[in-house]
């Protein structure tokens, strides 16, 4: 049985990293998807900041393969690998979703989160660039995507103002990411993963200057460059 999931893992992986083959792609939502155009939302992070998903998902993939070879009867591997597996399956229909609807898109991103990070919570100590960079990049960037989706839908609702929306989803995001390193502060790829969000969040802010998003933008950065490192160096290894 711990062969069969690592083969059902590498095999949604494989799913995940093909998505944006059998899809159209997806640089951000649209304006139009939205009852309020979302034009230049300030809780979207440059268009740029997205090319993380190829990073991703190489990482995934190559974790994955290396899981089944080597370690696909190891514990520390064997924990995580059903939370792992629903994450990814659920991430290989997302953009498909998402190029439809950015309500239901938030819902399964949210799952995909959720799963992600019990997964990472259950991955083992062992074996850091294989198992625990891979999961913690992927929750990371995850953590920042979710509030992202979940901010555009209440300022593309009118349930907010665009600027209080991302004002309200850069704080949540920080708020998980603070409470994620708390409990595994042995991923510092997992605040590397939020940093690159937070500064594509700053790029989008900078002109014309959006002095609240880009100040709080700032000051996670820096508020999680610090809880990095404060993490023990024995920790980080």
């Amino acid at each position: 049985m711990h062969k069969v999931k690592a083969v059902f893992a590498l095999v949604a992986a494989i799913l995940f990293a093909m998505s944006p083959v059998y899809s159209s792609g997806f640089n951000g939502f649209s304006a139009g998807q939205f009852p309020i155009p979302q034009d230049t939302p300030p809780v979207q992070p440059a268009g740029y900041a997205f090319s993380i998903w190829g990073l991703i998902y190489i990482w995934l993939l190559a974790g994955a393969l290396f899981g089944l070879i080597n370690r696909y009867d190891d514990p520390a591997w064997d924990a995580m690998r059903w939370p792992y597996i629903v994450s990814l399956v659920l991430g290989a229909a997302w953009i498909p979703v998402a190029n439809i609807s950015p309500a239901w898109a938030t819902a399964l991103i949210w799952l995909m989160w959720g799963t992600a990070a019990l997964a990472l919570m259950r991955a083992g100590t062992r074996d850091r660039i294989w198992l625990r960079t891979p999961i913690a990049l992927y929750t990371g960037w995850l953590t920042a995507a979710s509030c992202v989706a979940l901010g555009l839908l209440l300022a593309g609702y009118g349930v907010l103002s665009q600027s209080t929306a991302a004002l309200l989803m850069i704080a949540l995001a920080l708020a998980l990411s603070a409470a994620m390193l708390a409990l595994r502060p042995d991923t510092p790829e997992f605040a590397a993963a939020v940093v690159w969000a937070l500064v594509g969040i700053a790029v989008t802010n900078a002109d014309p200057v959006n002095w609240p998003v880009l100040a709080l933008s700032g000051a996670g950065v820096v508020a999680l460059a610090l809880l990095v490192l404060r993490g023990r160096p024995d920790r980080l290894s």
